[in-house]
């Protein structure tokens, strides 16, 4: 067996290989089929087995005569019918193809002499994400692979690579420029590429670094007629017989494998071996054409050729369209407005979303909704520009439908109405508009760029107006001089937009992070109130020569052009800035300071400098956190450490913003070694988004879960500091009890779980796992004298309640353990309350587990006053942190369930009465009809397995759009069977279809609620044995699901 990668199911002829294979020479890797994807490497598995046993046959019995033909034939065709004959007894095939009962599939197979393997038996084996058997159709969405992440393993995975394009840009070049190094480093390896100067899109930098690597070879086709390179296609050859190749309509450039609308096949040489052949045929052909020209970066001649056709400069355009329709991450924001409003009764809202996400949009579709209730409600909208007022009308007439609304108050407008005003804050202090209007005028008051609230033309708008709905809308809620806006909007954020979704909606431009190693020791820097010593800090930076030298060299090498760079630096003080200015100016990169020192003809002057190209850097302390729009910085040095993950991400914002010619920004943080109170969690956590593995799992994989367009990349050193710090900052037992111990000292509030949980970012699932509990946590810290406590079962039933989010529910519960409210047994509703709380705790109905009554199991689970406490506190924190406005079930029978609310298997049981006091049934399956009740319920998971990336199994249960749902039926439903026409005929024999989902069955080893759905109608069906359904939904798909739901990230 050849040293490679593998994806083949263990038969006993290789299970003997292996045998004799030495652990101590060989690296041997091997995984576990799961039984839900299972079929399809069982089935190509099958089907090589078949195929070797047809050729055996036809070889073996060759003849040139009719008749000899056709036995042959009929001998192939015996053995065929055999297979399936043996297959429907469910016997064994021979003792050389049975796969042993481990189920096991070969993955790796490396020799272990002379190698790092040798010392190491976990040393890292690197393959695709995607199958290397399947064949598999990325398209871009957020649910599939990075097509960047998945080159770099593919190129690390293979043996041989060949790259056919129409152009090569930079920024697609250096984040995979490591990885090609890595790759032929190795004498053995050979990397081609071929590419062309059509458009003059290639950079010339590109070609030059691709060539300059060793083993390597470039051809470039200069033609700019018919013999043009439109193909485009990566091939990936390996000895062990599992090559791969890529084709489709992905250049080499950021976008093309990143953000764009680009589809790309990828082929496999085990299902499509002759696709794989034809690629590897045809580029053999090209490259030994006379048209395609060898680039020498040696060859002065070749160098100047390649540079004249080229000597075009590139831009991007960007066309950003808003739809009418709310997109999923807009209503997502408008859902959880109506929640403050609905739930929690605040009507004072503030809204952070970045800088050209569709703030306006979001606000006038809030309006929308609040004008379908109140249709003479009064609107007043301020701002402080006359470009935005503008901007703003136009967005407002649009989503009303009703191009005569409202009116504009600013220079060289005058309204003839004051009901649906557009006004600067200027033109509202010159008319006195507060003296003119009574305080509750308005019905809906919303601030743009709220930040500047705190400046004296804003106190009387916000001071004099009394309306029923205050909306601020800002992207940098954190001001430099520290005042905190959210006291106009009762200290809350109503709604804080990810940056990963305004990215992954080219709404603004990709990152490519590089995490710098910093020769700064900052565990020796003094650490106080939660922060490092700005002055020890501003000592430490000042005449570091090693550290001026490395910052230096880091911008040239992560720099194309450094004639291109338009550059932020943010320093830790006003010293500190003058400073690095200076070095730059030093080293021939015209660079200036800018701080809040500055007067405001010289920051303006400075911002026109960097946007002209005359200045490379401004360096500043925290000017451009808030509100300054200079679009075509592309690059940002982060040159302190930054605790804030908000202040982090402002002025990370501050070179998102989309501009012509800007491919993407180039971020540099240095890294060192921090100080243990110090924590990197927020923050790289704000910049990977939404995922379900671990921060320490996300760096040690080099971090795939990341936005469309973006890469993040550690240097060795700063890569070991940040695993260092995630360990010192992990939530375990030392670090919360750590946390218990400085919670006083970084905070003056009252020690709470609530509290808690907000202070440190913890989670309720992170605090209680491995047996921890609050309690606990302040005996082990020596925060109380109170040493009784449970056993851990007790403990570990808390998680039941991580997920409750149904108001109703929850007021239920905690009136009832509290004492407040005495339970009516005959009062259905009440009774099933009582039912979905005692299976929250037990598995087994009362008389099993040794009570008397359901009420009985739950008042003794409470019987100490801690665990009382503490699972009332949970409930509490969980009323807290609802997101989104329940809606009513349909039924004509009463239940507690709440549409869009989340519930566990057995919740769900209790709730339909399934389980009750005197049963609860053993039910593992994923349907379920309720006969008491004519409801189906089905219970389903859009990803059956736990792959992050499973081709197989991904499409049978989806949604189509936010209203229709497509559903497949266990597959032992044939299409005639009684159950399949119940589905069919439900409205006419008026039984109900409803549907729990979630994302995934397990995570992180709990198994996970599902959001309940409400009702469905019947639409379509097809197939049998399974039968795929189509249901169209009474109520919508959130939009915090729907992008899951319908696999991808544009809806």
């Amino acid at each position: 067996m050849q040293d490679g990668i593998y994806e083949q199911i263990i038969n006993q002829q290789i299970f003997n290989e292996l045998t004799n294979l030495s652990n101590q020479d060989f690296d041997i890797r091997k995984t576990t089929l799961e039984a839900a994807d299972a079929r399809e490497l069982l089935t190509n598995y099958l089907a090589n087995v078949i195929k070797d046993g047809l050729l055996y046959i036809r070889d073996n019995n060759k003849s040139s005569t009719t008749e000899d033909k056709r036995t042959n034939l009929l001998a192939q065709l015996e053995l065929c019918n055999s297979i399936i004959e043996q297959v429907a007894k469910h016997t064994d095939n021979s003792q050389d193809t049975k796969i042993e009962e481990q189920g096991e599939v070969l993955t790796a197979l490396y020799h272990k002499i002379n190698t790092i393997r040798t010392l190491d038996n976990q040393t890292e084996v690197i393959r695709p994400t995607s199958s290397i058997v399947e064949n598999t159709l990325f398209t871009g969405n957020t649910q599939e692979p990075s097509m960047m992440e998945e080159l770099k393993k593919e190129i690390l995975s293979s043996d041989r690579v060949d790259l056919l394009v129409s152009f090569i840009k930079w920024s697609a070049i250096r984040p995979l420029l490591s990885t090609l190094k890595q790759f032929t480093q190795n004498p053995n390896h050979q990397l081609r590429v071929i590419s062309t100067t059509y458009t003059k899109a290639t950079d010339f930098g590109a070609v030059k670094a691709l060539s300059e690597l060793p083993n390597t070879k470039v051809k470039i086709n200069y033609s700019q007629d018919n013999q043009r390179l439109h193909a485009k296609s990566y091939i990936f050859y390996r000895e062990t017989g599992f090559s791969t190749a890529y084709i489709g309509s992905s250049n080499l450039s950021s976008a093309a494998l990143t953000t764009g609308l680009e589809w790309n096949i990828k082929v496999t040489e085990q299902e499509s071996d002759q696709i794989v052949k034809k690629c590897s045929i045809t580029f053999d052909q090209y490259w030994n054409n006379d048209a395609f020209e060898t680039f020498d970066p040696t060859n002065e001649l070749s160098v100047q050729k390649l540079k004249d056709e080229l000597d075009k400069t590139v831009t991007n355009d960007f066309h950003l369209e808003t739809a009418i329709r709310p997109y999923a991450y807009q209503q997502e924001i408008l859902d959880e407005l109506e929640t403050e409003r609905t739930v929690y009764h605040r009507h004072r809202n503030l809204v952070v979303a970045a800088t050209g996400v569709g703030k306006t949009i979001i606000a006038a579709f809030d309006f929308k909704r609040y004008l379908a209730k109140h249709p003479n409600a009064k609107l007043l909208f301020v701002a402080h520009r006359k470009e935005i007022l503008e901007q703003s009308i136009r967005k407002f007439r649009e989503v009303l439908n009703d191009f005569n609304f409202g009116q504009l108050a600013v220079g060289g407008y005058t309204p003839n109405n004051l009901d649906h005003l557009f006004i600067s804050v200027q033109t509202f202090n010159s008319l006195k508009l507060a003296d003119k209007t009574s305080v509750d005028n308005y019905d809906f008051i919303i601030i743009d760029e709220v930040h500047h609230a705190e400046a004296k033309s804003y106190q009387q708008l916000l001071s004099y107006y009394q309306p029923q709905i205050l909306l601020g809308l800002t992207a940098t809620p954190d001001r430099m001089d520290g005042a905190d806006i959210r006291k106009y909007f009762d200290g809350n954020v109503a709604s804080e937009m990810l940056l990963g979704e305004a990215i992954n909606r080219q709404l603004l431009s990709p990152f490519q992070y590089y995490g710098v190693t910093d020769s700064i020791d900052y565990s020796q820097i003094t650490w106080t109130r939660g922060k490092y010593d700005e002055q020890e800090l501003t000592k430490s930076y000042l005449n570091n020569h090693e550290r001026d030298q490395i910052i230096i060299q880091k911008v040239l090498d992560y720099s194309n052009d450094l004639n291109e760079i338009k550059g932020i630096g943010f320093c830790v003080s006003v010293e500190h800035a003058e400073y690095m200015a200076q070095l730059f100016n030093d080293h021939q990169i015209p660079a200036l300071c800018v701080t809040g020192q500055t007067n405001n003809t010289d920051r303006e002057d400075a911002k026109r400098q960097l946007t002209n190209g005359k200045v490379k850097f401004i360096f500043t302390v925290n000017l451009y956190n808030e509100g300054v729009d200079i679009p075509a910085v592309n690059m940002v040095l982060f040159l302190r450490p930054t605790q804030s993950a908000t202040i982090f991400l402002q002025q990370l914002g501050r070179g998102l913003r989309l501009s012509p010619g800007k491919d993407c920004l180039t971020v540099l943080d240095f890294i060192g070694q921090a100080n243990k109170q110090y924590s990197y969690r927020t923050k790289f956590r704000s910049l990977i988004g939404k995922t379900r593995h671990t921060l320490k799992k996300e760096v040690e994989s080099n971090f795939t879960h990341v936005p469309n367009g973006c890469y993040i990349e550690m240097e060795p050193k700063a890569k070991e500091y940040i695993l260092e710090n995630l360990g010192q900052t992990e939530v375990n037992k030392k670090n919360l009890v750590n946390m218990m111990i400085e919670f006083n000292n970084q905070t003056e509030k009252e020690l709470t779980l609530a509290n808690f949980l907000t202070e440190f970012d913890v989670t309720l699932p992170e605090l209680y796992a491995n047996g921890r509990s609050f309690h606990r946590l302040k005996q082990w810290a020596h925060l109380t004298n109170d040493q009784r406590d449970v056993t851990d079962s007790v403990w570990k039933k808390f998680r039941n309640f991580f997920h409750i989010d149904s108001p109703s529910l929850l007021d239920c519960w905690i009136g009832m353990i509290e004492g407040r409210h005495q339970i009516d047994l005959t009062n259905e509703l009440e009774r099933l309350q009582l039912g979905m709380l005692y299976y929250s705790l037990y598995k087994k109905y009362p008389d099993k587990e040794g009570f008397t009554s359901l009420l009985d199991g739950i008042l003794t689970f409470v019987k100490e006053d801690f665990v009382k406490e503490e699972l009332l506190a949970v409930l509490r924190y969980r009323r807290s942190q609802i997101k989104i406005v329940p809606m009513a079930n349909e039924y004509q029978y009463t239940t507690p369930l709440e549409v869009h609310c989340h519930y566990n298997r057995a919740q769900i049981m209790a709730a339909y009465d399934y389980y009750n006091q005197e049963q609860s049934p053993e039910f593992r399956e994923g349907v379920k009809y309720i006969d008491t009740h004519k409801t189906d319920i089905f219970l389903i998971s859009l990803n059956k397995t736990e792959k992050d990336f499973s081709p197989s199994t991904m499409y049978e249960d989806y949604a189509i759009n936010e209203s229709i749902f497509h559903w497949q039926s266990q597959r032992t439903q044939s299409n005639t069977s009684n159950t399949i026409q119940r589905y069919r005929n439900h409205l006419s024999t008026n039984n109900y279809i409803s549907l729990f989902i979630r994302e995934y069955p397990r995570v992180n080893g709990f198994a996970q609620p599902y959001m309940f759905m409400g009702n469905a109608d019947y639409q379509t069906s097809n197939g049998s044995q399974p039968v795929n359904f189509t249901w169209k939904l009474h109520q919508r798909i959130p939009a915090s699901l729907i992008n899951s739901a319908t696999k991808t990230s544009d809806q």
